[in-house]
């Protein structure tokens, strides 16, 4: 059977967020090296999206330039079907995002039309651009938690619906990281903005020669894409 994600870790999970809104102080240099490397290397490829993809992604932006204007907190919700690949790369380069281009008071979550686990091919293309995680929990379910730099609050991946209670429920921007939730959820309750940002599924490559090759390209048009929103916010 599978284990239920318990209150315990939902605790957890509710403190890490909060340390999102305190963090005020770390700045880009302090992210670590090899996250940082990557990081950097991402605005030269602005020039890869589309100027139609790059519509979509200045919806985005819009919407996070009018919280800012309203003295809102950014919440972003990423919605996908089982919440184990695209929806977490999303939500962990939005937030980093966020931090490299010093975006105040913006938290990111993601959760999915059904609750699975964090693939393990996702987990490892994140850790190949720089993020340490880790899970000491043997669940069905585990826990995963990135600390990306000494001064910035831990990064916590675990597979969700879209409604659980570690997500926002009102006052947030839901985006829509697959065809299958964009056209299943074509209302997100309690969304302000909710925008379509499908991308393909790299578990089409699962075990074929090309999978390693595939996880990397998605993570990295995510990290891309997550950072164009963000480099626009004025």
């Amino acid at each position: 059977m599978k284990k239920l994600f318990n209150t315990s870790s939902k605790v957890f999970f509710s403190f890490c967020v909060m340390l999102l809104f305190t963090n005020a102080t770390a700045q880009k240099s302090e992210l670590n090296s090899n996250l940082l490397l990557y990081c950097q290397s991402l605005e030269s490829e602005f020039n890869l999206i589309s100027e139609e993809r790059k519509l979509d992604l200045i919806e985005i932006s819009n919407f996070i330039l009018e919280q800012q204007t309203n003295h809102k907190k950014i919440n972003l919700l990423f919605v996908c079907t089982s919440n184990s690949r695209r929806s977490h790369m999303a939500q962990v380069w939005s937030q980093v995002a966020s931090y490299y281009y010093n975006i105040k008071d913006v938290a990111t979550f993601s959760g999915g039309t059904e609750q699975t686990r964090v693939n393990k091919n996702a987990i490892s293309t994140l850790k190949k651009a720089g993020l340490p995680l880790q899970s000491n929990q043997q669940s069905d379910n585990p826990i995963w938690t990135a600390t990306i730099g000494e001064n910035f609050p831990p990064l916590v991946l675990f597979s969700k619906v879209y409604t659980d209670a570690t997500n926002p429920n009102a006052n947030f921007g839901a985006i829509m990281v697959c065809s299958e939730a964009n056209e299943s959820c074509p209302i997100v309750p309690g969304a302000d903005f909710r925008q379509g940002l499908p991308y393909q599924d790299p578990k089409i490559s699962d075990n074929t020669p090309q999978q390693t090759e595939k996880y990397d390209e998605r993570c990295r048009q995510i990290a891309r894409e997550m950072f164009f929103v963000f480099s626009q916010i004025k």
